[in-house]
């Protein structure tokens, strides 16, 4: 976990750097290769200022420390906690990973929470039957000696506000909107 959350809060359009990442490894070494990078922001803490949270500046990853980090480190994937990557007119950075195949996790909650290296991340997937995106959720496990933690069901489930037609599991087990009630 690579921890920008004291630029943002200098700069809440920062957007971290080769710099930060080459900072982050002279302190704990070199990112292993198949590493699952999260970018911390401390933007998730935003979330209920909606007014706010749907404005930029926002935190993001800039496009040269994406491509360093797949490219160079050859990362899993990154997480970072805004819903896009970056704030840059045509969304550079968000266009480099979808057109070269490469997956991200967007509105990622507590990596204040998270060591900066030791934790591994396992992911739950939902199955939406018709959206336009996916839901998951990211678990940190965590050192047995580390001080945060919570069990998955005190966790927050996602930024996005509640749905009036939450998803349900129907007989077969897909995910559909809760019909209204009559």
């Amino acid at each position: 976990m690579i921890d920008i959350h004291q630029q943002v809060a200098q700069d809440p359009g920062y957007h971290a750097t080769v710099g930060d990442i080459q900072a982050w490894e002279a302190k704990y070494g070199r990112i292993p290769e198949g590493s699952v990078v999260m970018i911390r922001s401390d933007w998730y803490k935003k979330w209920a200022e909606v007014e706010r949270f749907n404005q930029k500046p926002f935190p993001g990853v800039s496009l040269s420390a994406l491509q360093f980090l797949h490219k160079e480190r050859k990362i899993l994937f990154h997480g970072h906690e805004p819903l896009d990557t970056d704030t840059t007119p045509n969304l550079e950075g968000e266009y480099w990973l979808l057109h070269n195949h490469y997956t991200q996790a967007e509105g990622v909650a507590n990596l204040d929470k998270v060591p900066e290296v030791g934790a591994l991340i396992a992911i739950g997937f939902a199955k939406p039957q018709g959206g336009t995106g996916g839901y998951a959720r990211y678990i940190a496990i965590c050192p047995a000696d580390w001080s945060y933690g919570v069990s998955v069901l005190d966790a927050p489930g996602s930024p996005l506000p509640v749905q009036p037609y939450p998803l349900r599991r129907d007989k077969n087990g897909i995910l559909k909107p809760t019909p209204p009630q009559s």
